[in-house]
């Protein structure tokens, strides 16, 4: 029998990130000593108040459906960190939807507010699915490319040029991998203005919220009241509360296009995992100063990794406004293929590094260096990649 896949699935690569977590998972099988710089994981362990509150709900039977919105007590927390941090106002009951993952929640969206033939503008380099998600929503994914010696920076300017009358959204992420890059307040009013202008939805990830860098405030677009009314917020608890393997997320908007993805929600997964809700419940309302501890860390890192990277011959690398990776320029090293410089790398040096070109159009040139990792693992990279880069000279 011929098995015929459908269209949407045969027109999708398979995620880059995840195929190099495989190979240095596959490498290291084989006995092969390699560091990972590729991955997007934090590297600490939950905090223990969280995972406390996990365990007693599983313990008192809290263990079956929830409703498909969430329950309403981490409802009502969300409510009120939008209004405290984010400036964004959500009613509990009617503007939020709790989902198994910030992916799922973004991928809902992507599938309520997308049509067959509809277009999506996609700053780039942007993260690797936002793509994917597009083309399995029956739409296409524009790129709007960004220039690095602009600091990555997006403008009206530039969206407007990729505009068509068949866009229907735009996906902002911010703090943004692989960049780094954290949104401000004239790159977030041109987002605004240009999506009235145009009748846009803006689908705002904001995941590296927590994770920023030199004071750089974190600033969501629907907190602009231009904005509010078209922007589906998507944040989770994977990053900022080293809740990855937590699946954890939520998206809030206005009611009415709510409403609607929550029918995606409810013909999909149904509701998130009861037992994981009390944990996020007690990451939200318990003590903060676990993430702030984690950030501090990322910051010392960041400069162990950005330092290192600009002693190395023939790269440069800025640092980043926020998340946990540095993007850096590798192009004189004589590599004019990111691809390359990452394959010859692991194989070399044993360093995991993700090729700029997985991020699309403005990613050549770049690898991704994640600093999710300890530094004496950071510390070892830098000496391993130096000291293949000295060789090859």
């Amino acid at each position: 029998m011929q098995h015929r896949l459908s269209n949407r699935i045969s027109g999708i690569e398979k995620s880059a990130t995840y195929d190099i977590f495989d190979m240095v998972r596959n490498l290291r099988t084989q006995g092969a000593s390699i560091l990972d710089l590729g991955g997007g994981e934090p590297d600490f362990s939950t905090p223990p108040h969280i995972t406390e509150a996990a365990v007693a709900a599983l313990s008192e039977g809290f263990t079956h459906y929830t409703p498909s919105r969430g329950i309403p007590e981490l409802l009502e927390a969300l409510s009120e960190k939008l209004a405290k941090d984010n400036g964004i106002h959500a009613e509990a009951v009617s503007d939020i939807i709790v989902t198994p993952s910030a992916k799922h929640a973004l991928y809902i969206c992507f599938l309520s507010v997308l049509d067959p033939g509809d277009e999506i503008l996609v700053p780039t380099p942007s993260w690797v699915s936002y793509g994917a998600m597009a083309q399995l929503a029956g739409a296409r994914p524009v790129p709007v490319p960004l220039a690095a010696d602009q600091g990555f920076r997006l403008s009206r300017d530039r969206l407007e040029r990729q505009v068509s009358g068949a866009t229907k959204a735009i996906v902002v992420n911010t703090p943004n991998n692989p960049t780094g890059h954290v949104l401000d307040e004239d790159e977030a009013r041109d987002i605004a203005e240009f999506a009235a202008a145009h009748d846009l939805f803006v689908i705002s990830d904001e995941i590296y919220e927590k994770i920023r860098y030199g004071g750089a405030r974190h600033l969501s677009p629907a907190s602009l009241p231009s904005c509010a009314d078209r922007t589906l917020t998507v944040n989770g608890f994977s990053k900022g509360y080293a809740m990855t393997g937590w699946r954890l997320g939520y998206v809030a908007g206005p009611a009415g296009v709510i409403g609607d993805v929550l029918k995606a929600q409810q013909h999909t997964v149904g509701c998130a995992g009861s037992f994981v809700q009390r944990g996020a419940l007690a990451a939200l309302t318990g003590p903060q100063e676990p993430v702030q501890d984690m950030a501090d860390e990322y910051a010392a890192r960041r400069k162990l990794v950005v330092d290192g990277l600009n002693a190395l011959p023939g790269v440069s690398c800025s640092a980043p406004g926020g998340a946990f990776y540095a993007f850096a320029d590798i192009r004189g090293t004589g590599f004019d293929d990111s691809a390359e410089f990452a394959t010859w790398l692991l194989t070399t040096a044993g360093v995991a590094v993700t090729p700029g070109t997985a991020f699309g159009p403005g990613g050549e040139g770049h690898v991704r260096l994640s600093f999710a990792t300890s530094r004496d693992v950071i510390e070892q990279a830098l000496d391993r990649v130096g000291a293949a880069l000295a060789a090859r000279s």
